[in-house]
């Protein structure tokens, strides 16, 4: 990167609370979200759990009921966890609205407001022809950057990033080209998505979800655990900040992105587009991988994708594994597809801000390969100097972002 880039802001919302440092807390106390899921009929289905999270108010839309109606789920989600980072970026004016109104905005997500969709069908198939027009024109992916825009007040350039579940990781990576590039200064960064029916019954059908739990790097692992999150960063040059006076919680120091064009839904055997998109991130971020004091893994608890990704990571170690630190957050929050790079990425800053390191949650059998360095219950590394976060997606997508407590020579 040309230019030295900061995180100046957090927010989320995740099945684990309904803002960043409830969900770090829960995540780290080694609770987990899956419960029976309520949102829509299940009962054709092999599973019927999944993480969903409780929907935090909006005061903006107290006493305007139908402008709150008009929001998705997606939305929903998305408006809170844009404005806690806005907020703890120093962006907000007393008013709750954003002090850069012409703000860059990078949004990654896979659904969109799929769930107006999802509603207009059943509308037409039962012959009902009340909010038609508002459920068919309000569930594509830019209508929820817009809610976001004019819920906090800002506008300008915005992308949308849909790459499957690597799709958080571009987003907040675009955000960083960006500026590194001098086309930004500021950027609001990452992704949402809302639990919707027709993506559950897709992976049911795909036999890629749990009927049990949720299992990471386990040799019992059977699925994944579907859930539903929005979190957003807020990406500055360090520049910037400084002019404005905005203490960095950490530095983006190194992003990359691969394709191993193999399979739709299936990463490479032996994971060597994974490895190479490690070694890129560190390499631009000019670190080895023993720097790396924690990795948090896309560890998706599928049979495939376990068994690769473990290889890769002990490739990408290599003789330090045992001393690495990994674990897998979506055995807590579900795999939340857009947003899932983003809120990782967010957990891994809390791990590099606080030391302590999210557990890897129901271990029974660990895969051999990987398990010296899979965290247990309660484990802390303070002081690390540099931690990254990966993600795969269907297509053979790879992401890694690294963030570093300074920037790197």
């Amino acid at each position: 990167m040309t230019r030295s880039i900061v995180i100046t802001g957090l927010g989320a919302v995740t099945p684990l609370g309904e803002n960043l440092p409830a969900s770090w807390a829960a995540l780290i106390a080694g609770h987990d979200a899956q419960a029976p899921l309520d949102l829509f009929d299940t009962k054709v289905c092999r599973c019927h759990h999944a993480a969903a999270a409780a929907l935090p108010p909006l005061p903006e839309f107290s006493r305007n009921g139908k402008a709150l109606r008009r929001l998705a789920r997606a939305s929903r989600l998305a408006i809170p966890a844009a404005r806690e980072a806005l907020a703890g970026a120093g962006l907000l004016d007393n008013a709750g609205r954003s002090t850069v109104r012409d703000l860059p905005f990078s949004v990654a997500t896979t659904a969109g407001g799929m769930a107006f969709g999802e509603e207009f069908l059943r509308r037409v198939l039962a012959r009902k022809r009340t909010h038609m027009v508002s459920r068919a024109s309000r569930y594509l992916a830019h209508q929820q950057v817009l809610d976001i825009q004019l819920a906090l007040g800002f506008a300008g350039h915005s992308a949308i990033n849909a790459n499957a579940c690597s799709s958080g990781a571009n987003a907040i990576g675009h955000a960083a080209d960006l500026i590194s590039v001098g086309a930004a200064e500021c950027v609001l960064a990452g992704g949402f998505e809302a639990l919707t029916e027709l993506v559950f019954v897709g992976f049911d059908c795909l036999q890629a979800t749990s009927t049990d739990r949720c299992r990471p790097f386990d040799l019992n692992r059977n699925g994944l655990l579907l859930g539903e999150a929005a979190a957003f960063v807020v990406v500055e040059s360090a520049a910037h900040a400084q002019r404005r006076g905005a203490v960095p919680l950490c530095h983006l120091t190194g992003y990359a992105h691969t394709t191993d064009f193999f399979h739709l839904t299936q990463p490479e055997p032996e994971g060597a587009a994974l490895i190479e998109v490690m070694r890129a991130a560190a390499a631009q971020a000019k670190i080895a991988p023993a720097q790396i004091g924690y990795l948090n893994a896309h560890g998706t608890a599928t049979p495939v994708n376990d068994g690769t990704e473990a290889k890769a990571h002990a490739a990408f170690f290599g003789p330090t594994l045992p001393t690495a630190r990994i674990s897998s957050t979506k055995a807590a929050i579900g795999h939340t597809l857009g947003a899932a790079g983003a809120v990782e990425a967010l957990f891994s800053i809390q791990a590099l801000r606080t030391g302590q390191l999210p557990p890897q949650l129901n271990l029974q059998n660990p895969i051999p390969v990987i398990a010296p360095a899979l965290v247990a219950l309660k484990q802390v590394r303070p002081d690390m100097p540099h931690v990254m976060s990966v993600n795969l997606g269907f297509g053979g997508s790879n992401a890694a972002l690294v963030f570093s407590r300074s920037p790197t020579p």
